[in-house]
């Protein structure tokens, strides 16, 4: 294990950003933090989350994808992609390293592979950061996740782990672009007893077991009552006050649902595609020709916190598609989130489950 002690960890920055982007948590005009590329100046945030996950590294909110030309019935299309630069980010917590699983899923594991994702997941480096003082809304630990990184549960450790704890920052690398950053960044680090780190993974899991959150009853989330829970009566309790807004959507490190849309530029550079983030949460999302399915806000919240909790970990060896970030309990302007849900799953009676 190697270290640095927390007065130099701009130097460590500097080492790295120098060499290729770093983006770290920095903070915002409203006290909050959101992901930065290193420049000189630039100081690491003390903010346990950023308002939006790490994930738009590898699936930006908007990305260009394709640009095409029309002479006639001639029509010429162009690659925008270019390829990209290693980068590092830094300070990614256990849970949005998790969300990362959870796309990989579906856009890395499936065919067809969805190549603009893979080629910024292949050249980007993810640092975690445990967490030295959960939040009341975090409930990472309901999925099993550790955010203290003594265990790696799907994909929580990243790159590299890093623990902060007696004044200085500890590294360990676990793959092999871990062990790339650690080459690079070796002169700035030392060796280091682990023994400080033991202690700050012991502290963390005390604290993490004192959430009100920390574990929550997924015993009804099981597929042989899908439709049970499909057809219960919680949901018109539940989505009563849903505004449609998708701020949950938004916020959410494992939400990946995209739109395309095309844009006539009015110039010799033609129309380009843009693909953009989307949300199931709006009424427009399923609509189609002749028909929308999800007529009302009940079937469009029942069907995101459904996927979260049911079609998703169907598909998927029972991982969960929500991390327990707590970002939706945090951001929804109407206080509607999965916590309320998997609470009301449990306490109605219209719903089997172990008990």
């Amino acid at each position: 294990m190697l270290s640095i002690t927390a007065d130099k960890i701009d130097s460590l920055f500097e080492l790295i950003g120098t060499k290729q982007p770093l983006y770290l948590p920095v903070d915002n005009n409203t006290g909050k933090a959101d992901f930065k590329k290193w420049e000189k100046g630039v100081k690491l945030s003390s903010n346990l989350k950023t308002v939006r996950s790490a994930k738009d590294f590898f699936f930006p909110k908007t990305e260009h994808m394709v640009s095409y030309t029309m002479k006639g019935k001639e029509i010429t299309m162009e690659d925008p992609r270019k390829e990209l630069e290693d980068f590092v980010v830094f300070g990614v917590r256990p849970c949005d390293a998790v969300g990362f699983t959870v796309i990989d899923n579906v856009y890395l594991n499936m065919n067809p592979v969805d190549s603009y994702y893979k080629n910024r997941r292949d050249h980007g480096t993810v640092i975690t950061l445990a967490c030295n003082e959960p939040a009341k809304t975090c409930f990472c630990s309901t999925y099993g996740i550790d955010a203290s990184l003594d265990t790696d549960k799907n994909g929580s450790k990243g790159d590299v782990s890093c623990w902060l704890a007696d004044g200085k920052y500890f590294f360990e690398a676990n793959t092999d672009k871990g062990n790339k950053f650690v080459e690079v960044a070796k002169s700035a680090l030392a060796d280091a007893d682990a023994a400080a780190v033991a202690a700050a993974k012991k502290d963390i899991k005390d604290k993490t077991e004192k959430l009100p959150f920390a574990h929550l009853d997924l015993s009804k989330f099981q597929g042989k009552d899908m439709l049970k829970i499909f057809n219960s009566k919680i949901w018109d309790k539940v989505s009563e006050a849903c505004l449609g807004c998708g701020t949950c959507t938004y916020v959410c490190p494992t939400c990946m649902c995209f739109d395309v849309r095309d844009f006539d530029t009015g110039t010799e550079k033609g129309i380009r595609q843009i693909r953009c983030w989307d949300s199931c949460m709006y009424n427009d999302f399923t609509q189609m020709a002749a028909e929308n399915p999800r007529h009302t806000q009940k079937e469009r919240s029942r069907q995101r916190f459904m996927h979260k909790l049911m079609y998703y970990p169907m598909a998927h060896e029972g991982l969960f598609s929500c991390v327990g970030c707590g970002r939706c309990l945090e951001s929804c302007p109407v206080n509607m989130n999965i916590v309320k849900v998997i609470k009301a799953v449990q306490e109605t009676d219209d719903i089997g489950g172990d008990k």
